[in-house]
């Protein structure tokens, strides 16, 4: 645990913070759905609507939550956030139908996304230009340390299985948001941003910024494949065991959490981060290579090449998101990083939301085709960031782009 903490500071209670944060995260992701229905008696069909209006409202909220972290302050706004999420995961132990859940996990996403941009606001307002990827990719080794001890926690309360452990992990949620909030008192305060300095929303206008945010959501699917494709491909298509499945996933955690930091080191510029954008989608697409070569080979061929395409994509994965933070934060101007950091998670998600769906028909339907197709999307992906990341600072360079020309405009 030590190791992941970086020097005293204002980053290393920001660390502890998400720590804490990511516990409660982790032991509610593998929890969330298996709760609502053996405790609520929800239908898998109620379930996924549930999951699914959620999910589109906070779509439309997420780029005024960012506003609002920019103009009342990301520390007030992330402190209210997780105090309200403390709330409503708490109200969860009243709720006692299909509606009463759907209103809670609703609310719950829209908070939990005003934290996020808030908190990654926070880093813009506290830390250097140049230090803000390496700060936030000890964040999330950190994060993704705390997400495990938090799923091995959930492994318990599932084989208690009893309503009163399923209560008590709320309630130890609970607590662990409700820590977040009040901790997050205790950070350096960042400045809000007067209204003056900017037009409201105007990310919007911002059409570079935009298409960085499109690529890069639809290159961050690579994360579904180890999450959703691969535990059905080693099942449908490959002689490995079950638990390889369970394997993949501990090997990329380890990884994740052991070279994070390594690999954000030289992504602190837009160029560089663009580079290592194309870098880590090179990875991914190399692994999806390996996963394809995986089809109809002997157990213990298959077992390597599924080993070795997983450390390909978990390389890929922490270079490429490495790639992804430096872009983000340098494209966006200081008094509207709420805003952009907040749009720039939306990208991620909507690609989310299609991916699944059109990954599990590609790579099921079509096998070793399929993973193949998956490897030259990966890799287009990654190669037009850096036309795009080109055109935004040329045209910032050059005044031309909304969120330079913006401030002094409306300050006259």
């Amino acid at each position: 645990m030590k190791s992941l903490l970086p020097p005293p500071g204002p980053t290393r209670l920001l660390t502890v913070i998400t720590m804490v944060m990511s516990l409660g995260q982790g032991l509610w992701m593998a929890l969330s759905s298996i709760y609502a229905v053996t405790m609520l008696h929800l239908t898998p069909g109620q379930l996924g609507i549930s999951v699914s209006v959620a999910a589109a409202i906070v779509l439309l909220c997420s780029i005024p939550l960012g506003h609002l972290a920019d103009r009342a302050g990301p520390r007030t706004v992330q402190m209210w956030s997780f105090l309200a999420l403390a709330a409503l995961t708490a109200a969860l132990l009243l709720a006692t139908d299909f509606w009463a859940y759907l209103v809670i996990v609703a609310a719950q996403g829209v908070a939990y996304r005003s934290g996020r941009s808030a908190r990654k606001a926070m880093i813009a307002g506290l830390v250097p230009a140049a230090g803000r990827v390496k700060v936030l990719a000890q964040v999330r080794a950190a994060s993704n340390a705390s997400i495990s001890v938090g799923a091995c926690l959930a492994g318990l309360v599932l084989a208690v299985g009893s309503r009163g452990a399923y209560q008590s992990a709320v309630l130890f949620i609970t607590v662990t948001f409700l820590l977040t909030g009040l901790l997050t008192a205790k950070e350096p305060p960042v400045p809000p941003v007067p209204a003056s300095a900017g037009t409201a929303l105007a990310v919007l206008r911002d059409v570079p910024f935009l298409s960085f945010a499109a690529l890069d959501g639809l290159l961050t699917t690579h994360t579904v494949l180890l999450d959703v494709i691969l535990p059905l491909w080693v099942l449908q298509h490959t002689g490995a065991p079950r638990w390889m499945s369970a394997a993949i996933l501990l090997v990329n955690t380890i990884l994740v959490v052991a070279v994070q930091s390594r690999a954000a080191r030289g992504a602190d510029s837009p160029a560089a981060a663009a580079r290592a954008s194309f870098q880590g989608a090179g990875c991914v697409a190399a692994a999806c290579l390996l996963f394809a070569l995986s089809d109809g080979t002997a157990m213990v061929a298959t077992c390597v090449l599924l080993v070795v395409g997983a450390v390909a994509h978990a390389l890929g994965e922490v270079r490429q998101a490495a790639g992804s933070w430096g872009i983000a934060f340098d494209l966006a101007p200081d008094h509207a990083q709420g805003q952009y950091q907040a749009t720039h998670a939306m990208g991620q998600d909507v690609g989310k939301l299609v991916a699944p769906a059109a990954f599990t028909w590609l790579v099921l339907e079509h096998g070793a085709l399929g993973w193949v197709v998956l490897a030259a999307v990966f890799a287009l992906l990654g190669a037009a960031i850096s036309p795009v990341v080109t055109l935004a600072v040329r045209a910032r360079s050059r005044g031309v782009s909304l969120q330079r020309e913006r401030p002094p405009q409306a300050h006259s």
